[in-house]
């Protein structure tokens, strides 16, 4: 017999072996009882669908899961009856632990009211598609309050000017619906709800009565409250202001340049000769 048909014989045994043995083992591991390790739970309701702000809670609103008792859920509710008719105040995913923070209290009802929050005040003001921010002023943004007040008899030059800053709005349209805002899409709406301290909603009224509303959006990690003068038409007319140096990277002003002074006239010095005094004069 050849070498190489030795060779072949050998690794065509080899290869058999290595077969069966696989085979073997694949076949014992499948025999294996499957091992269940029992991990401790505790009851906790969820949202059964999801739920928007506002929304009065019914059984079929509900449901029990069990949850791993070593994480648990700080505020969540083990049975649903203590949900019942209670009113969402966050929008609420479905299958999310409905919390204490998440859901107002038995006796504050549903809608609105338990979604103001403490100490402030719920204002509607009139907007439409261009006062609204082309209808991306929705529910849980943060809006600027302006007002343009043409000219009267007191004052001869109509002015615009931010009266209240970084304001909550609670509804956007005549009622809930924010389901079109999941994906960042525009709700055409007449009536916007804020949330303001009563002082600002003193000054939002004026405003409304005595001028022309504005809104302006902002970006929700700007915390800084907006302090401006206002402009007045006369100013506005003399052309631009100092030009605004902005960090594109970041997408915000990082401050604000004042156009160059002019240079300085120029200065002549002339020497001047009056019978023996000599002297010098300037001349600009």
């Amino acid at each position: 017999m050849k070498k190489q048909h030795r060779t072949l014989i050998v690794m065509a045994v080899a290869v058999a072996t290595a077969a069966l043995g696989s085979y073997g083992v694949y076949n014992a591991v499948l025999r294996m009882p499957v091992r269940e390790v029992e991990v401790g739970s505790v009851q906790v309701v969820v949202a059964a669908q999801p739920l928007q702000m506002g929304t009065r809670l019914h059984p079929n609103h509900l449901r029990v899961v069990a949850w791993p008792s070593r994480n648990p859920v700080a505020g969540a509710f083990a049975d649903p009856k203590q949900l019942v008719d209670r009113g969402v105040i966050q929008p609420i995913g479905e299958n999310e632990p409905i919390t204490t923070s998440k859901v107002a209290s038995l006796e504050a009802g549903a809608g609105l009211p338990p979604v103001i929050p403490e100490g402030m005040r719920a204002i509607s003001v009139k907007v439409n598609e261009v006062v609204g921010v082309a209808g991306f002023v929705v529910p849980g943004t943060i809006v600027d309050v302006l007002v343009t007040v043409r000219a009267t008899s007191g004052q001869d030059d109509p002015m615009t000017r931010t009266v209240v800053s970084k304001v909550t709005v609670l509804t956007a349209g005549t009622k809930y619906d924010q389901e079109k805002s999941k994906a960042g899409e525009p709700i055409p709406s007449s009536v916007v709800t804020l949330a303001v301290l009563p002082e600002d909603g003193e000054r939002i009224t004026l405003a409304q009565n005595e001028g022309r509303i504005t809104l302006a959006l902002r970006n929700p990690l700007d915390i800084k409250a907006t302090d401006t003068k206002g402009v007045k038409l006369a100013s506005l007319m003399k052309g631009a202001g100092p030009e605004p140096v902005i960090d594109r990277a970041r997408n915000r002003v990082i401050k604000t340049v004042a156009p160059p002074a002019p240079p300085p006239q120029p200065i002549y010095t002339v020497e001047t000769i009056r019978a023996a005094k000599r002297g010098s004069e300037v001349v600009k």
